[in-house]
């Protein structure tokens, strides 16, 4: 009865981010009833807690004002980032979504505002991949922001700073993945919307000494592959068959 009262709600709502705060606030108030509704109704409730809706969410991130459920570590945490792994109150993690809020989406830089994509995907672990929501750890990593609209926001609680680069940023995360390791060593680090100057190199040095993806390249090459095999089982084709057509910007 209560999970049908909240559809209702929701579905009489004109606005997706209307919708995605609706859940948001749910998932602050009755974790359990979040998570019936979200089982119960994955396809149509992925829209609002993750893309399109999520953009719009991570962009009034800071005015949202609901309370975050991930963890923030920032390059003023540079020497004690494993003392705050060890203070999560959840320990028993086994997968970490980890964003430097650089290149959210198609959006650009939004800084600590990428804390909402590294959630929005957390959830996708749990609603389609039934990964218990206390094992994973969504985390943004605030080394400043190049986004001048942010800086001059009263709002923005992130560092009012130029975002990190070159030896300073290859410092940074590599004390939080040298964290992770000595923290918990075998949990998975999903690396979510870096930066393409950042994304390469970071997976590149890190790929074949801590369980680690980067989820823009490797995840979608898995998930178009997965299509393209899929569709070949449907018409009975073989891959060495086909033509392909790659296209985009590159970005």
């Amino acid at each position: 009865m209560q999970l049908t009262r909240v559809l209702s709600k929701l579905r009489h709502l004109a606005n997706d981010i209307d919708k995605y705060s609706l859940l948001r606030q749910l998932q602050q108030d009755n974790a359990g009833l979040f998570y019936e509704l979200m089982f119960a109704h994955t396809e149509e409730l992925l829209p609002y807690v993750y893309t399109p809706t999520v953009g719009q969410a991570c962009q009034e991130y800071c005015q949202l004002g609901f309370a975050t459920h991930g963890l923030y570590i920032t390059a003023e945490d540079r020497g004690r980032m494993l003392q705050k792994l060890r203070a999560w109150p959840q320990q028993d993690i086994s997968l970490m979504v980890v964003t430097d809020g650089e290149r959210i989406l198609g959006l650009g830089d939004l800084g600590v505002g990428g804390m909402g994509i590294s959630e929005g995907k957390s959830l996708l672990y749990t609603a389609a991949g039934g990964v218990p929501p206390s094992t994973v750890l969504p985390v943004c990593l605030d080394v400043g922001t190049n986004n001048k609209s942010l800086l001059q926001e009263p709002s923005y609680w992130g560092l009012k700073q130029q975002r990190l680069t070159g030896q300073q940023y290859d410092e940074c995360i590599g004390e939080l993945i040298t964290a992770v390791k000595a923290w918990r060593p075998h949990v998975l680090v999903q690396f979510e919307d870096f930066g393409n100057h950042n994304a390469f190199r970071v997976l590149a040095r890190w790929r074949n000494k801590v369980c680690c993806f980067n989820d823009d390249m490797q995840g979608t090459a898995a998930v178009a592959l997965a299509a393209v095999l899929a569709g070949l089982r449907s018409t009975g084709g073989s891959l060495d068959q086909q033509t392909f057509l790659f296209l985009g910007a590159g970005e």
